[in-house]
């Protein structure tokens, strides 16, 4: 991926999100310009007109963490948006090398441990590349609609995009792919050369038009709590809160976590739900149908 490009297209997308009025300017007269101008946003981070110019030509190489917070303020960038603007700046100006596959890694056996011992909640544990790389038995059948597919790894991204049955499984679906494609796109800043991910958003870029506009807009995020709706084939509707929490020991990874609120119907429909994961044959499969086949990466 072209790093230059990504951030000429950030830097110009979140320009033209500020209106004159929400950064305390002048509206003046008739502009011609979306959002701000490139002298505003100067005047606004403290650099010159031509400094801020080179930045939003793509070059971030050699900007000081000091002008980085003054352009963040300025374009009042969230913390999704401020991470992502620290992403690009790290990899400005490193040598470009050709894009590189992952080397597959199984889950530790300690990581699977933990998830099997989550015996109540739904729990699945992710790479960047939104591939399921392991889930307990509750995960497994949460998600049991995208383990049907034959592709492997499980991509949540590649279901919710290109499955036909994604829209009766996902009750939200704009909303789930959304966020898919800003974390995609979050983690394209994280790692650039990465030809597993550039090869799964050429893939979704090419077979799906509502990817393509997503991915236009460079809306990233983090995604470390929300809620999320299903409406499961064998259990019916589904409200559930999530945690999202970083593995430390394993970068890259991300374990995913979820609880319905006691006393309500998600919270029987869980527990019908673990009735029939322990009837789904299979229940201990092979790692390659947990999704940790030699597709699977810890961090595209």
């Amino acid at each position: 991926m072209d790093n230059r490009s990504e951030v000429r297209e950030f830097l110009t997308s979140r320009r033209a999100k500020i209106t004159p009025q929400q950064a305390g300017l002048p509206a003046g007269g008739r502009r011609r310009v979306k959002g701000l101008r490139r002298e505003e946003v100067a005047m606004l981070a403290g650099v010159s007109v031509e400094y801020y110019a080179r930045m939003e030509r793509g070059s971030l190489s050699g900007t000081s963490e000091a002008v980085l917070g003054s352009l963040t303020r300025a374009l009042r960038l969230d913390e999704s948006e401020r991470a992502h603007l620290m992403d690009l700046a790290r990899t400005a100006g490193t040598t470009r090398r050709p894009a590189r596959r992952r080397t597959a890694q199984p889950i530790r056996p300690a990581l699977q441990q933990l998830l099997d011992a989550m015996t109540d909640a739904p729990a699945f544990v992710r790479n960047g590349r939104l591939d399921i790389l392991a889930t307990n038995r509750l995960g497994k059948a949460l998600y049991w609609p995208l383990f049907q597919a034959p592709a492997r790894p499980v991509n949540m991204a590649r279901y919710q995009f290109l499955d036909p049955g994604a829209e009766q499984y996902m009750t939200e679906l704009g909303h789930q792919r959304a966020a898919a494609a800003a974390l995609l796109r979050t983690e394209a800043g994280r790692d650039p050369y990465n030809r597993d991910l550039s090869d799964l958003i050429g893939e979704l870029s090419t077979r799906s038009e509502d990817f393509r506009t997503l991915w236009a807009a460079h809306n990233v995020r983090l995604h470390h709590t929300g809620v999320k709706r299903f409406c499961h084939p064998a259990v019916g509707d589904l409200t559930l809160a999530f945690e999202a929490l970083p593995v430390p020991t394993d970068p890259g990874l991300t374990l995913t976590a979820m609880s319905a609120e006691p006393g309500t119907p998600s919270a029987d429909g869980l527990k019908l739900l673990a009735s029939w994961a322990a009837t789904l044959e299979g229940d201990h499969e092979p790692d390659d149908e947990r999704g940790t086949d030699r597709g699977a990466t810890r961090r595209p």
